[in-house]
């Protein structure tokens, strides 16, 4: 599995850790509902983290394509609900 880190660069986890992904992904996603500020960063330095130990960098020379792409560390909240806005007119076509 390969995970792009905005603004980082890519890993390469072993498939096997896409449950914890998607364990951590979902604590990402109900900080966005929720709308609650700390625990989205909280929720996303714990993501970034995950990608970090449990992966290795890709050498940026091979162009591999992503299977998840995170934001950068620092992102907030707001700019987080910018991207998936955007990203969801890109999908309907309307942007």
């Amino acid at each position: 599995m390969i995970v792009r880190v905005l603004e980082e660069g890519q890993y390469e986890l072993e498939d096997a850790r896409a449950a914890d992904l998607e364990r951590l992904d979902a604590a990402l996603e109900q900080a966005i509902e929720d709308e609650d500020e700390a625990a989205f960063a909280e929720a996303l330095d714990a993501l970034l983290r995950e990608v970090r130990t449990s992966g290795h960098r890709v050498d940026s020379s091979r162009i591999v394509p992503s299977d998840l792409a995170l934001p950068h560390p620092g992102t907030s909240l707001s700019e987080m609900k910018a991207l998936l806005a955007e990203s969801d007119a890109e999908l309907s076509g309307t942007s």
